[in-house]
């Protein structure tokens, strides 16, 4: 039995709000993808939700528009993969509390003196390396499952917008399907 046949991982996965801003999310990864192939070297970020996704680098506003026309086609086309991306903010936040509840647990059972602590510190930073290490494929599966969506479905682009913010180039990629 796999995660998808799951009844409650269907039920709950394939909310409106939720599946639009996984597939937005997919995009967004995929779209980052393209744009570094195409601008390597550039800072780049993006943040997703249930109407589209914001690009945020210098990148000037036919490289967005190519690079998420190109980043949709390609999944459509079944290039899922591209929806997974390793800078993700959810491997940041698995990597994080893995690390975190790691460490806590080390401290389990320490005397009250400051001592106790400190003769559990090489055992907190020995499972909290270990955990960080475990991270990176459970950040990626957590995105392949739960955050993201490398099948787009329907979705579709409605408008690119540029703006600018101080000296923040960033691009509001709105959605509909």
């Amino acid at each position: 039995m796999t995660l998808q046949n799951i009844p409650v991982y269907q039920s709950l996965i394939n909310l409106p709000w939720l599946s639009r801003t996984r597939r937005n999310h997919g995009l967004e990864h995929a779209t980052l993808h393209i744009l570094a192939q195409h601008y390597p070297g550039r800072k780049l970020a993006g943040h997703s939700d249930a109407g589209g996704f914001w690009l945020i680098g210098n990148v000037p506003a036919e490289g967005i528009e190519a690079a998420v026309q190109e980043a949709l086609q390609r999944m459509k086309n079944g290039e899922e993969n591209l929806a997974v991306h390793p800078n993700c903010g959810t491997n940041l936040a698995t990597a994080g509390m893995m690390a975190g509840i790691a460490g806590a647990s080390a401290m389990i059972g320490a005397g009250p003196r400051k001592r106790d602590i400190f003769d559990r510190l090489a055992l907190a930073a020995t499972l909290a390396t270990l955990a960080l290490i475990l991270a990176r494929p459970v950040g990626f599966f957590i995105q392949r499952y739960f955050t993201t969506s490398g099948a787009p479905g329907t979705l579709e682009v409605v408008s690119i917008t540029a703006s600018q913010r101080g000296g923040v180039k960033a691009h509001r990629v709105v959605t509909r399907g």
